[in-house]
């Protein structure tokens, strides 16, 4: 497996970047809202579902059963993955070689993973709870190596599992109404209605495996119901700023 970060400096060591864990369902504006922060912040980001919608995207590919954490594992051992961190986001896969063909080229997946159709595979890798130990080793991995000042890492089990000792961890949330009204403007063709039954359903899913309601111990909450993306934004910048300040005073 393999990750684009960014290169080391000439002395070929880096200090450890700043880590900034954000968790949140679907919908709450956590991908968007982490990404505009990194950015004006001038760190990286890290988006971990990314990952998970490529390995379900390269396991439909290769003809892997998804509930099968035996051939899922088996696919994290051979495929490549690569994300950009910085910019506009790119995601490639490399899938594993068959039985007598050479693996694949990099193929670029950053829409093809967006499609609902793979949306919709998204648990089933997920469900798995070795799957998702690599792929947290593997998050840890890219973030250490990626010789940025700080990244924010979003997704899943990042405040409590991926980063629990991050400096900055924050669950950000909304209520089901209100992210159903976000994902129904950037789904055209589902009623608000639709959007969110199946909101409801994949938060069913996912309590199985994370609790994206109640912040664990020295996790700030984050409720966007009521903020606008320029709010949430500056929330979590002022909580960034506010962590720094005090790590300097403590230093």
């Amino acid at each position: 497996m393999s990750a684009a970060g960014q290169p080391a400096d000439a002395a070929g060591e880096t200090a450890a970047p700043l880590l900034v864990a954000i968790d949140g369902p679907a919908g709450s504006g956590k991908s968007s809202v982490s990404r505009e922060a990194a950015g004006r912040l001038g760190f990286g980001i890290l988006d971990t579902g990314a990952a998970y919608r490529a390995l379900a995207w390269a396991a439909l590919q290769a003809g892997v059963d998804l509930d099968d954490d035996g051939a899922v594992l088996a696919l994290l051992e051979s495929w490549g993955f690569t994300i950009t961190m910085r910019g506009e986001q790119w995601v490639t896969v490399t899938l594993p070689a068959a039985e007598g063909v050479v693996p694949s080229d990099p193929v670029d997946v950053t829409a093809a993973i967006r499609e609902p159709s793979i949306s919709g595979q998204v648990s089933r890798v997920s469900k798995h709870p070795e799957v998702r130990e690599r792929l947290n080793a593997m998050f840890r991995r890219i973030v250490a190596e990626s010789g940025l000042p700080g990244v924010v890492i979003e997704g899943r089990d990042i405040t409590t599992v991926v980063a629990p000792d991050a400096p900055v961890r924050i669950l950000m949330t909304a209520s089901p109404e209100v992210r159903a009204q976000r994902r129904a403007g950037e789904l055209p063709g589902l009623s608000h209605e639709q959007v969110l039954a199946d909101i409801v359903a994949r938060d069913a899913k996912d309590a199985q495996v994370v609790d994206f309601f109640n912040p664990a111990p020295g996790v700030t909450l984050v409720d966007t119901s009521e903020l606008d993306f320029e709010q949430s934004v500056g929330a979590v910048i002022d909580i960034v700023r506010t962590a720094r300040k005090a790590a300097e005073v403590s230093e």
